[in-house]
């Protein structure tokens, strides 16, 4: 007997809602999901020269230490949660190695990693309007002089709790909770009702 093992988007309930939508709703803004995005939390100290070094060889970006600051890489971006903890988010879909290949070389040093992949879904928001949506729900000032290209924050919108980015192209990456995926993308395109009716 064999075993087919099937991954399932935390947003198969929302599809019908983003699809079957009136054309002009997201003319202004559109939503997406980017599914089965490897993440990676990553404790560590980050004054430790070697923590540094393992982190940037593995990942292929420099730590970033400054707060509320990313750093790109070839196939991670480094989310800055806290003084001590980052979160690895893979450019693209893929499996899931990270925490193995970390794991091996933080042998011995006061680090830790942990594969959250499951716990998370990516919804990127762009287009015209897209930092007015996300206003409407989050208390952040999404103006580009104070929350600008490569910049990140934890906060939330309407009651789901969010890890948010500016990418350089103006959309916005949005790390939403699984359980709070499908309630977060309803409130966006109720957002995206209000202000493009």
């Amino acid at each position: 007997m064999q075993i087919e093992l099937r991954q399932e988007s935390p947003l198969v309930g929302a599809r019908n809602l983003l699809s079957d939508a009136p054309a002009n709703l997201f003319e202004q803004v559109r939503i997406a999901e980017s599914p089965f995005l490897e993440l990676n939390n990553i404790r560590g100290d980050s004054d430790s020269p070697e923590f540094q070094r393992i982190v940037r060889d593995v990942v292929g970006a420099d730590l970033p230490v400054r707060p509320n600051t990313v750093a790109q890489g070839k196939r991670y971006t480094l989310w800055w949660l806290s003084p001590d903890e980052w979160l690895a988010q893979a450019v693209a879909a893929g499996p899931a190695t990270l925490e193995g290949e970390l794991r091996a070389r933080f042998e011995g040093l006061f680090a830790s990693t942990v594969d959250v992949t499951s716990g998370y879904t990516t919804v990127v928001v762009s287009g015209e309007h897209a930092a007015d949506v996300l206003g409407m729900g989050c208390p952040l000032d999404f103006h580009p002089r104070v929350f600008g290209p490569d910049q990140c924050a934890q906060s939330h919108f309407f009651k789901a709790t969010i890890a948010v980015r500016r990418q350089r192209d103006d959309a916005w990456n949005l790390i939403v909770r699984r359980s709070f995926a499908d309630y977060a993308v309803r409130m966006l395109a109720d957002a995206c009702a209000g202000l493009c009716p």
